[in-house]
């Protein structure tokens, strides 16, 4: 389902749930973009392809999105699961140049777009949008660098750095710790470069020690300083 709404109640939703757009004024952003499309996708459809030509900027409003690629060999690389709040499509934009990942929805999800040309003419009319891209960046290059670091650390410390990426990026603090999707032990594997059966077997271990506890669509991790001790 499309809907088109260049109105300011859909530039409000933007200001309220969507992290980069915090704090700027609603007269400017109103005045700088003017097309908006906000579409429900299920799950497993694809939203970006690689090499396509970025023609739009997406900001996700619900639900959960995997970034991936494929190397030499055309096995599947997953470089990273996103959800609300998050950007996509955001460098093929500014460089105009095709994308160089896809983007699939791992759940039912909700996702914004705006035209690239608007995103880009929102970077040069307002400083903290620049800022703020550039705080993006940063945050992915730190997230990166430290799972480059883990690679030859064992095998349960690195799901368990795989589980804190993904709570540092989208988790929710609940009564029962900090929470995130319960997601198929293949995508875990893609983004620990670990085997499935391996990442099987850390997860059970993680959860006889009482770092971690699942269900049928929810991990929990109860204490996230333990959690993160295995790691440092």
């Amino acid at each position: 389902m499309d809907r088109t709404a260049p109105g300011s109640d859909e530039i409000q939703r933007l200001s309220q749930e969507i992290p980069f757009f915090r704090e700027f004024e609603l007269k400017l952003l109103q005045q700088t973009i003017h097309h908006i499309s906000t579409r429900q996708h299920p799950a497993n459809q694809v939203i970006l392809l690689e090499h396509d030509w970025g023609g739009s900027v997406y900001f996700i409003l619900s639900g959960w999105i995997k970034i991936r690629t494929h190397n030499l060999d055309g096995k599947e690389v997953t470089l990273n699961i996103i959800g609300k709040g998050e950007i996509i499509g955001e460098m093929a934009a500014i460089e105009e140049a095709p994308r160089s990942t896809d983007a699939i929805t791992l759940t039912p999800a909700e996702v914004c777009s705006i035209p690239a040309a608007e995103f880009y003419n929102l970077l040069q009319t307002y400083p903290l949008a620049g800022i703020r891209l550039a705080q993006l960046i940063a945050k992915r290059l730190r997230q990166l660098n430290r799972r480059l670091r883990l690679r030859e650390a064992e095998s349960l410390t690195r799901v368990a750095d795989t589980l804190l990426f993904l709570a540092e990026g989208q988790g929710r603090n609940t009564d029962k710790g900090v929470v995130i999707p319960n997601l198929p032990h293949r995508e875990l594997s893609s983004i620990s470069g670990l085997a499935r059966e391996t990442v099987t077997r850390s997860l059970t271990k993680l959860e006889k020690r009482g770092l971690i506890q699942r269900n049928l669509d929810i991990l929990s991790i109860p204490n996230l300083e333990a959690l993160e001790d295995m790691v440092s």
